[in-house]
């Protein structure tokens, strides 16, 4: 266990940490993003980023190409923030105002970058184009600046400092931004400030809910070190656990997380599914692979949605063989063999239906497992006894067939995706032997 003599200090240790923590605000300009013509994807990505090198964003500002309004919200960053990120409005029309109300607001003129110049004329050289006027603009930049290069773009990064702040301005474009701050600005970033060891680790779970599962593990909980701070992410149909630790020993917090993750692991059991960045699927097609086993679906209120999920993972053609989308009755009838006597008295929602698709995609496709969904997605075709949400889910293989009845709630997306997350976590522990137990008839 790590020592508090390791740490800050012992009372408050979070706060305490988080207060020598460097403060961030982003700032990302442009009217497309306020009319929500463009989503904003860069502050999260550099949200998480600099988080992950200990440095926290205490603000984030969006604002449209208005003067006024950029100049209020770099003032009001200056005043809660040391280090000011800004992405946008470097491009090379009238709308692009950005370089010029930096010059404003930090009482300087724009400067001719020679450097930025012939980047700009190396990118329209390999587009077979002249420079223009305006893309000549785009290597000017504030003259008390310097400039971070942009091998892929032609407007340069801009990295200022005025009285004790860092602003650092980038192009909108995530591409771009993203390898400029990979290659340049985290670098330097490092170089400049003394940053805290900060490390995050998260635990992915499946099949049950946040309540539940913060009942399950509190006792765990409660029992964590000072210096180590869980945050429950649900999503629709899993529940993320992410781990923050702090400390001046990076080596001993690593060790610590890791063993406070396997007391973990052997309270929540089977709903632990997998880490940090992985997926069902993924884990699933790792597990087929180990295995040398093939995988088979038949799918009704998930329309294909399991496949797709499968082959998005890279490799899953060497253990994924097809599919039946078996939306319709008929195509239930003739392709999986399913009775028609059955589908009028049970209905295509049932467990004796389910069952039988499962098995059959199995044997038709020649696979060593199967899954096979069927439900109500709605927001139509419901009934009092099969509301909107209620699905069945079935994963046959070598040790027999298991089907399992689900309540998912409202919403069409929702139930199609939580559908296929319950399918291919049932596949995981069937797999793995852990749910083996013949569904009741």
């Amino acid at each position: 266990m790590l020592k508090n003599t390791h740490l800050v200090s012992s009372p408050g240790i979070l706060i305490k940490f988080i207060e020598i923590m460097i403060q961030a605000e982003i700032i990302t300009i442009g009217e497309e993003l306020l009319i929500g013509q463009v989503v904003d994807t860069n502050s999260p990505w550099m949200g998480q980023k600099l988080n992950e090198i200990g440095i926290r964003i205490c603000h984030k500002t969006s604002v449209g190409d208005i003067r006024e309004d950029i100049l209020h919200a770099l003032s009001s960053a200056c005043e809660r923030a040391e280090l000011i990120l800004i992405t946008g409005g470097l491009g090379p029309t009238r709308d692009d105002i950005t370089k010029k109300v930096l010059c404003e607001f930090l009482d300087d003129t724009l400067r001719l970058d020679e450097v930025s110049l012939k980047n700009v004329e190396r990118l329209f050289r390999l587009r077979g184009t002249g420079v223009t006027e305006l893309n000549h603009k785009q290597a000017e930049i504030p003259s008390r600046c310097r400039a971070i290069e942009n091998t892929i773009g032609t407007a340069p990064g801009m990295w200022m400092e005025e009285k004790g702040k860092l602003i650092i301005s980038m192009p909108g474009v995530p591409a771009e931004m993203k390898l400029m701050m990979s290659e340049k600005i985290f670098p330097a970033l490092k170089k400049r400030y003394n940053l805290p060891s900060l490390l995050h680790r998260t635990v992915l779970t499946q099949g049950i809910g946040e309540s539940a599962l913060a009942d399950l593990i509190d006792g765990w909980e409660v029992a964590l070190p000072d210096y180590i701070k869980l945050a429950y992410l649900p999503a629709s149909g899993m529940v993320r656990l992410r781990l923050s630790g702090f400390s001046e020993q990076e080596d001993e917090l690593r060790k610590e997380m890791d063993a406070q993750i396997e007391a973990l692991k052997v309270i929540a059991g089977n709903y632990v599914f997998g880490y940090e960045n992985d997926t069902l699927e993924s884990v699933v097609g790792s597990l087929l692979r180990k295995n040398h086993a093939t995988l088979s679906t038949a799918e009704s209120c998930t329309g294909g949605y399991i496949a797709h999920r499968i082959t998005s993972v890279p490799g899953s053609s060497d253990y994924y063989l097809g599919s039946v989308v078996a939306y319709a009755n008929q195509i239930k009838e003739s392709i999986l063999a399913v009775d028609q006597s059955v589908l009028l008295t049970k209905g295509a929602v049932s467990e004796v239906v389910v069952r039988k698709m499962a098995e059959m995609a199995r044997e038709k496709l020649g696979s060593d497992y199967a899954i096979a969904t069927t439900g109500i997605a709605g927001p139509s075709g419901a009934t009092a006894e099969k509301p909107v949400g209620y699905v069945w889910i079935a994963v046959s293989g070598p040790q027999g067939t298991i089907v399992k009845n689900l309540m998912l709630g409202t919403g069409r997306e929702r139930v199609i995706r939580e559908t296929c997350l319950y399918a291919l976590n049932l596949l995981r522990k069937y797999i793995l032997g852990v749910e083996r137990q013949p569904a009741r008839s």
